[in-house]
């Protein structure tokens, strides 16, 4: 069983007061895209894992029916949906879900089932004993994955290594889990899944350790609807070199104190819980 690496630094804006509604509580970002034969498995799974939580699904201008199917599916009370406009990407699907989140923790899901919530004790576990301030899941090495993701996988994480002194094994996991203080300080600029890259570059520019949790995976293949492509690993590879010679103010979002945030893509329509 590997261990959990240290974290050596916290942030200054930490929450931790029991007037903050969502003092506990995790908000589950799903980012999801044209996965009409998976949507309500997914859902159910997320619902049974057994953390207190919301969930915020982002349906990124899905055209296989998904769109449809959330929009008619009764939603429950801890069930948000934000449908955008168009297809925007992962990184946009999750900036826009930010905007909603309440919780106290930020949790990334994908909707592909590859993943499973039952794993979402042993990542808040760490963030919840003030241990860490960012939680990373590390896969299992399994040949299912086939060789170009396992090996594009690897690279990244030799490279955030390499560039960044991260010390993390596994830098393109799905489960990445933040403090939203924390998440909220960083000016993220990604529209795909150049996300990954980004938020492990800037973490590690600010000064953030990143403590990791194994989890369980269960691949698909693309053509069970992988959708990552070659040209996603040459922009995560970019991503990584670019911030590492970034200025560290430049990373951070600017401070929006008494200004009303605006949603960084266009949004169609939106189902709060209980409609």
């Amino acid at each position: 069983m590997m261990s959990v690496a240290p974290v050596l630094r916290f942030s200054s804006e930490r929450v931790n007061t029991a007037e903050d509604l969502g003092a506990g509580r995790v908000s589950v970002i799903v980012p999801v895209f044209n996965e009409v034969a998976h949507v309500e498995a997914l859902l159910a799974a997320i619902q049974a894992s057994p953390v207190k939580k919301e969930i915020i699904i982002v349906d990124d201008g899905s055209t296989d029916g998904t769109r449809e199917r959330l929009q008619a599916m009764p939603l429950p009370d801890d069930v948000s949906v934000i449908f955008h406009d168009q297809n925007y990407g992962k990184g946009a699907a999750i900036r826009t879900a930010l905007e909603y989140a309440q919780g106290e923790f930020i949790l990334i899901q994908d909707s592909d089932l590859e993943y499973d919530p039952q794993d979402y004790p042993a990542l808040l576990l760490p963030l919840q004993l003030g241990q860490a301030n960012v939680v990373y899941g590390v896969r299992p090495d399994r040949p299912e994955r086939g060789l170009r993701f396992f090996l594009g996988a690897k690279l990244l994480t030799h490279l955030a290594n390499l560039l960044y002194g991260a010390r993390i094994h596994d830098e393109a996991t799905c489960y990445k889990v933040f403090r939203r203080s924390l998440i909220s300080q960083i000016k993220l600029e990604c529209r795909r899944f150049e996300f990954c890259p980004e938020v492990t570059a800037k973490l590690c520019r600010m000064g953030e350790r990143i403590a990791e949790a194994p989890i369980r995976y269960m691949p698909r293949s693309a053509g069970e609807g992988k959708k990552i492509r070659h040209s996603d690993g040459w922009l995560a590879i970019w991503t990584l070199v670019r911030y590492r010679f970034s200025r560290v103010d430049r990373l951070k979002q600017a401070s929006k104190a008494g200004v009303q945030p605006e949603l960084p893509f266009a949004v169609s329509l939106v189902r709060m819980p209980g409609q």
